[in-house]
């Protein structure tokens, strides 16, 4: 009897699993974290949850979604960030010295129909940033000098870079967040001592200048203070001789015959009427 059934049915049967496979074939999940490019018959048609900045989860159009069965084919592009690593290569800088240089670069898929028409995926766009990286950062760095890779004009470098890296991303659909440098080192070998050497004797040059100028602006503040007390001097001495030949006479007793704290072996033999002492004597 369900043999019957079955083979009397069975166009019905045929035709609800088709529906059934019909519709789960046409269902797309689309998560927060992707972008679900619509191709139909090799033509872009729509973007489902397309990237947007400052948009919130759950207002930016993931979940569930359909699609056209067989006609319409859907491509995944990644939402977040993507990173695109250089080789581990040379670099000449105008000091002509020889750099070892590790790179990377942080982007994202901003216009997902245009990495699908130019590239068809992520990692494409990736293969084709790499060499792109590489010719921005040899570009960039052979303008500069090994030193200069050790202060701040190391941030321009790396703005240039990105700032050129991002023209050529945007034929991709993608834009370029960050370039940065992991290593900037000299090849291991006698390249990489001379350059210590010649670090080394610039700051010694560099301490040597400071200190000279150092002591000039000593010399230079000792000589104004002795003007000054100078002519302090010769204007007390206009104003009251007898106080200043005094003052004058206290100074030079206490420079001749020193402190009488001071456990002194010399010893001065002078005559009472010898006129270094009139001081002593009083009026």
């Amino acid at each position: 009897m369900l043999r019957r059934m079955f083979e009397e049915q069975r166009g019905v049967l045929i035709a609800v699993v088709l529906a059934v496979v019909i519709l789960f074939s046409s269902l797309v999940v689309v998560p927060e974290t992707e972008q679900a490019v619509v191709v139909r018959f090799g033509e872009p048609v729509r973007v489902i949850n397309r990237f947007t900045p400052k948009t919130d989860y759950g207002m930016t159009g993931a979940g569930l979604t359909w699609r056209i069965p067989i006609a319409e084919n859907v491509v995944r592009v990644d939402k977040r960030m993507l990173t695109v690593s250089m080789d581990r290569q040379q670099v000449l800088s105008t000091d002509q010295q020889p750099l070892e240089v590790d790179a990377y670069a942080r982007f994202r898929i901003i216009n997902p129909v245009r990495m699908v028409r130019s590239a068809g995926s992520t990692q494409r766009v990736i293969e084709q940033l790499q060499p792109i990286l590489s010719s921005k950062l040899r570009q960039e760095l052979g303008k500069r000098s090994f030193q200069s890779l050790l202060t701040a004009e190391r941030g321009q470098a790396m703005r240039n870079i990105r700032d050129g890296l991002d023209r050529e991303a945007r034929e991709y659909g993608a834009q370029v967040i960050d370039v940065r440098i992991k290593r900037a080192d000299l090849p291991e070998g006698t390249p990489l001592d001379s350059a210590f050497s010649r670090m080394q004797a610039a700051r010694y040059q560099e301490a040597t200048t400071i200190t000279a100028q150092g002591q000039k602006a000593a010399q230079i503040i000792r000589a104004e203070a002795q003007s000054q007390s100078a002519q302090i001097y010769a204007e007390s001495f206009g104003k009251d001789p007898a106080f200043y030949d005094f003052f004058r006479a206290m100074q030079s007793y206490l420079t001749t015959f020193g402190d009488p704290k001071a456990q002194s072996k010399s010893t001065i033999i002078l005559s009472p009427e010898n006129d270094y002492l009139r001081q002593f004597k009083g009026k």
